[in-house]
């Protein structure tokens, strides 16, 4: 770890202040950067922008509005969302999801979602393309303190989802969602894969098919 500077050192977790990290998300500067706080460190991330973080971005959202479409599932997505526990912690993951009866609660506005006054999501995803390591340690670590019941990493190099089911401060990893019951990770992961070789309605067909079966 490292000390915060007037300037922060991005992609590297630094040892900041909770005032100093608010400091830092309230620049202009870092405005379209990703921005983490978890046991006295902070983390200034840079937005994936390669076309494969943003097409598994895209599958993966695609893939579970459809399937809670098809099962009658209500859900409420949000893209790049932060959530914030005031003078503790910070999350900003590329997907994270409301189910059923607690899509009342997803956070509206243009304010941070803050979790002292709402609950977090039913899962959160991380689309990782260099950040593997972290996401899978010290932000998983973080998710866990949050108590966001699933989490997920995409392996974007490789097409894999490493999921996480999280309960009492700890997680255990899942082949099939707790949280959207019948979803195996495997259909997932088959469409990311598809996705390398042919286009979003194609991919989109076949989901369906398996989906319906």
């Amino acid at each position: 770890m490292v000390q915060a500077k007037t300037k922060p050192i991005l992609n590297i977790w630094t040892i900041a202040t909770w005032s100093e990290f608010l400091d830092l998300v309230e620049d202009p500067a870092h405005a379209k950067a990703k921005v983490y706080y978890f046991d006295g460190l902070m983390k200034v991330e840079t937005m994936g922008v390669g076309p494969a973080h943003a097409s598994d971005n895209s599958i993966l959202h695609i893939a579970l509005t459809l399937f809670c479409a098809l099962k009658g599932i209500p859900l409420k997505g949000l893209v790049n969302a932060s959530f914030r526990q005031p003078g503790a912690k910070e999350a900003q993951p590329d997907l994270s999801y409301y189910l059923g009866e607690r899509v009342a609660f997803a956070p509206k506005g243009s304010s941070i979602a803050n979790l002292d006054e709402g609950p977090g999501p039913d899962l959160a995803v991380e689309i990782a393309d260099s950040s593997l390591g972290d996401d899978l340690g010290r932000k998983r670590l973080l998710y866990e303190a949050l108590g966001i019941p699933e989490y997920w990493v995409v392996d974007v190099g490789a097409a894999e989802i490493v999921a996480f089911a999280i309960a009492d401060g700890g997680s255990r990893r899942i082949a099939v969602s707790q949280v959207l019951p019948g979803l195996g990770l495997s259909v997932l992961e088959a469409a990311l894969e598809m996705a390398r070789q042919q286009d979003d309605s194609q991919v989109t067909s076949w989901l369906m098919q398996q989906f319906q079966g």
